[in-house]
């Protein structure tokens, strides 16, 4: 849809210190074939903060950098992962740490795709209510042992640790939101589950998440698997296509493109070769350093592109995004403003 009355006032990310992909190596938590399929030089890892903690930090910079107008009436936070503690809500928890609004604190579960879908629910809130002025928008997680294993989980894809965070509002800021788009296929659920039974606890079928284990039970043959790649390949183009036409824009006039933190050869296969980029225009090279943010990607994307001055004001972005369930979205905004502060770290 169209959303040329909203803007993003404001984004941030903090992330905890990175391990370097040859100490992972030396320490036997990787190997050197995942190394050299997912390209990753080194992964941000928290020995002691939460994602909600993460979060929260994050929040707090947006905030400074958006300024005292803006009035937030929505707090939504997504995440993938363990927050912390069981049967609780960490996006209430945000909300004490870092307003004192009485607004809805709401927590959005659409895995990698998260951020996005949090943005299109932000979008809706905000335009149903003339009075309603902006949303904060957040993003963390801690994928650690023993339940997670950041290497070999989910093979092709590094895990990072760390926050995000976006202020979404009427008033003009950081950046203007031309589009936003987000497509599902749900007959793909099952290759996060395979042809493992519903259980009573987290775990209890095996001590740590094994994602390889159920795509194979759900891509048995080569027909399932060449259907499941169609279906992706389809909706990963549909949703960046709608986005551009709902924007009035092309691929040819987008100076920045903010891509899921993947592997080198799922980020080949699922977007550079298709929309036949160069990984430079991207953030790749530095997403490499960092790893999957889980639900935060494209919000550290679009901060890591402003901050560090490869988008700046007249320029535009295009922000993409993948989740299992499945869904699909991506955004075009046009950058209006440099931020008012640094990068968190």
């Amino acid at each position: 849809m169209p959303t040329t009355d909203l803007h993003i006032a404001a984004c941030a990310t903090w992330l905890p210190p990175t391990m370097t992909a040859h100490q992972a190596l030396a320490q036997g938590l990787t190997d050197q074939r995942t190394i050299t399929t997912t390209g990753a030089t080194a992964v941000a890892v928290s020995h002691h903060h939460s994602g909600p903690e993460m979060a929260a930090a994050a929040a707090r910079t947006a905030l400074d950098r958006a300024g005292p107008h803006h009035r937030i009436d929505l707090l939504l936070h997504a995440s993938f992962y363990h927050q912390g503690h069981d049967l609780w809500a960490p996006a209430s928890y945000i909300h004490h740490q870092c307003l004192t609004t009485p607004c809805p604190a709401i927590e959005v579960r659409q895995v990698s795709n998260g951020a996005m879908a949090a943005l299109e629910l932000a979008a809706a809130y905000l335009t149903a209510d003339p009075t309603r002025h902006a949303a904060l928008i957040t993003t963390g997680d801690r994928f650690c042992p023993p339940g997670f294993d950041r290497w070999r989980s989910d093979p092709g894809t590094v895990y990072a640790d760390g926050g995000t965070a976006l202020i979404l509002s009427r008033t003009p800021g950081l950046a203007r939101l031309r589009s936003l788009v987000t497509l599902s296929a749900p007959d793909l659920e099952r290759m996060h589950r395979g042809d493992d039974p519903f259980t009573r606890a987290p775990l209890e079928i095996r001590p740590t998440i094994d994602l390889e284990t159920c795509k194979k039970a759900f891509t048995r043959t080569t027909a399932d698997r060449m259907r499941a790649i169609s279906r992706v390949a389809t909706n990963q183009h549909l949703v960046i296509e709608q986005a551009l036409t709902a924007a009035g824009t092309t691929l040819d006039d987008i100076d920045a493109f903010a891509l899921p933190h993947l592997g080198r050869r799922r980020l080949e296969a699922g977007y550079l070769s298709k929309l036949g980029i160069d990984p430079g225009t991207t953030t790749w090279p530095w997403s490499r350093t960092i790893g999957h943010l889980g639900a935060g990607d494209p919000i550290a994307g679009l901060d890591h592109l402003t901050t560090t001055g490869r988008l700046t004001p007249g320029t535009r972005c295009l922000l993409t995004s993948v989740g299992a369930g499945f869904t699909w979205s991506a955004a075009v905004i046009d950058i209006t403003a440099t931020p008012r502060t640094p990068a968190t770290r």
